[in-house]
């Protein structure tokens, strides 16, 4: 069973980049002069509120005719994507003098709704042949006004579209705002508007293939690139020589206890016993709560399974800018192929601990991360839904999702853990356990959980937080993030330091003749998640500039469901490296 499993999840994964990549070319488009070149509008929304955004109709713009909804992949909705034909007629090749869109007399009403949202900072996006453009709604004028009450307030109403062409493709497309050219809007009276805009069409020498290398330069400047690369590099090896002094420790220690123990086994057979070799009959005595505990392990290989794969998709090309949704798609897909490993881990480790309820186990597993996502989506999807914005789920995506999930999630999760339980592998325990476990000493506060954790997630956080800033820059603002080859260099980096320190907190608690190290050594892996929860409170209060019950409950409730994965993949990091570890120093001395 699992060996038919493996290429149906390769073979999958190989059909979804090939739909990306298709997506990716489907506007690969050769026009000829005067044809309507498609462009849309998209949405508008707070500029510091990156996941608070409305349709564009939203608002009482016209329209020069029947509007029309651009169909959307999973992926796009999700992203918050609602793409619909725009008022301006870009006819290829076509340029074009302050022709008039459509007219429109706003209320009082409306007029009050223009100003509340150019006091906002609104921006619009449009896409044009599959290339982004934005803008602002309006502008304030502040100049030499103290107090806000004489504030003006202006809508914009003429853009300049400036297109580039090579042949018969469009290259790139940019659109300026007519700062002359505006509403005034201070005063809650009617007024007329007439939307307009000009067309500019230019000839450029960059090939087609090249159109969207604009897009990522804003990453990747030679300047900005060096200042990332250099403070990577400080950050690494910082933290590299850290681990090594600490592994260097851990080394000449544990080959003095391989060579003490071995006196001590030559001199006096009877001479008791002291450190880790001292509680060999209790260090694999199989921990409480072993349902739980395999539970997280098989959620935390899937979701480490699934970031593997998503470094792949992004390494290849996948993920360049502005491909809509295509993570949010990759993150769907590969969730649901990768669920059978999640109930292979869990229920092959749960048998190995001589559970035997792994139906309820597996079950467990199933619920561990996707219970809590659950929750907090429907909690977001409600606000979303209050304040009639696109984050707002549509009911058809939520059954295309829970489709996904009842047909694809859950069978995979069932197959994993009945292949997971006919394995009949055994727990390797080189030492025999006692009947009776030993009583652990009273042990000084800084060895107690908490704080073992604390130092267990502040080494790999500080080799991750300059890269943070870059990832939330992208995620929650509007930088473009390129450079995957450093976030996996950084992703590396942080495994391997995640399960050194885990390895040498397991080793003084071992020595300190403390037994219980299953728990403490996943609670250890994973505590960087918490520490970068901790970034979180940070950078809202003091890196951004989003306000608002939506966006920062959706800030702090996703967020939270990210930081959880990382708790359950690293924690399984940390586990797994103890766990080796531990099997490795007790085969290598004598225990009666």
């Amino acid at each position: 069973m699992e060996k038919k499993l493996v290429p149906c999840l390769v073979v999958s994964i190989l059909i979804f980049c090939g739909v990306t990549h298709v997506r990716s070319d489907a506007s690969d488009h050769r026009y000829k002069v005067g044809e309507d070149v498609p462009l849309y509008v998209n949405k508008v929304g707070p500029f510091h509120n990156p996941s608070e955004t409305y349709r564009y109709f939203d608002l009482p713009f016209c329209s020069s005719g029947p509007t029309k909804d651009k169909k959307e992949a999973l992926g796009e909705v999700l992203n918050g994507d609602r793409l619909v034909t725009a008022p301006y007629k870009l006819d290829f090749l076509n340029d074009k003098d302050s022709e008039i869109a459509c007219r429109k007399r706003l209320t009082k009403e409306q007029v009050a709704q223009f100003r509340e949202v150019v006091s906002k900072d609104y921006y619009f996006q449009m896409y044009y042949d599959d290339l982004p453009i934005w803008g602002f709604l309006g502008k304030v004028d502040k100049e030499g006004k103290n107090d806000p009450s004489e504030y003006k307030y202006y809508l914009f109403k003429h853009l300049h579209f400036t297109i580039f062409y090579n042949k018969d493709r469009v290259i790139e497309i940019t659109a300026q705002s007519d700062l002359n050219n505006v509403v005034d809007l201070t005063e809650d009276k009617e007024v007329d508007v007439e939307f307009m805009y000009s067309v500019k069409w230019k000839e450029t020498e960059i090939p087609f293939e090249k159109r969207m290398e604009k897009y990522s330069q804003s990453s990747s400047l030679p300047h900005h690139l060096e200042i990332h690369w250099f403070s990577i590099i400080n950050s690494c090896v910082t933290v590299l020589l850290l681990t090594g002094f600490l592994a260097t420790i851990l080394m000449r220690v544990l080959k003095n206890d391989f060579v003490k123990y071995a006196h001590d086994e030559e001199s006096a057979e009877d001479q008791e016993e002291t450190g880790w070799k001292y509680i060999h009959g209790d260090v694999f005595r199989y921990p409480k709560y072993k349902s739980l505990l395999a539970a997280a392990v098989g959620s935390g290989t899937q979701l480490f399974t699934l970031t593997i794969f998503l470094f792949m998709l992004a390494l290849v090309g996948v993920f360049y800018p502005y491909n809509r949704g295509a993570l949010f798609t990759a993150l769907v897909v590969l969730y649901a192929l990768t669920a059978g490993i999640a109930g292979y881990t869990a229920a092959s480790f749960f048998c190995q601990l001589e559970g035997t309820n792994w139906v309820r186990n597996l079950l467990l597993t199933g619920a561990l991360f996707c219970g809590p996502l659950f929750l907090t989506f429907c909690f977001l999807n409600t606000v979303a839904i209050a304040y009639s914005a696109t984050a707002a789920l549509p009911f058809g995506t939520i059954v295309v999702i829970f489709l996904i999930w009842a047909l694809v999630t859950t069978p995979l999760l069932v197959l994993g853990g009945i292949a997971g339980k006919n394995s009949k592998a055994e727990f390797q325990a080189p030492v025999r356990t006692t009947k009776y476990p030993r009583e652990i000493p009273q042990l000084p506060w800084y060895r107690k959980t908490l704080p073992q954790m604390a130092m267990a997630g502040f080494l790999p956080f500080s080799a991750i937080y300059i890269e943070l800033y870059y990832i939330f820059a992208s995620v929650w603002g509007h930088r473009i993030y390129t450079i995957y080859s450093i976030l996996f260099i950084v992703f590396i980096i942080l495994l391997i330091v995640t399960a050194f320190i885990t390895v040498a907190l397991t080793y003084f608690q071992l020595a300190a003749e403390d037994h219980e190290w299953w728990w403490r050594s996943f609670l250890c892996g994973g505590s960087t998640g918490l520490f970068i929860y901790g970034y979180c409170l940070y950078y809202y209060y003091a890196r951004s500039d989003m306000s608002g019950f939506m966006q920062t409950s959706f800030f702090f409730g996703y967020m939270a469901c990210v930081c959880y994965g990382f708790f359950l993949m690293l924690g399984t990091i940390g586990f797994r490296a103890s766990l080796f570890f531990v099997r490795h120093i007790y085969r290598s001395i004598k225990c009666e």
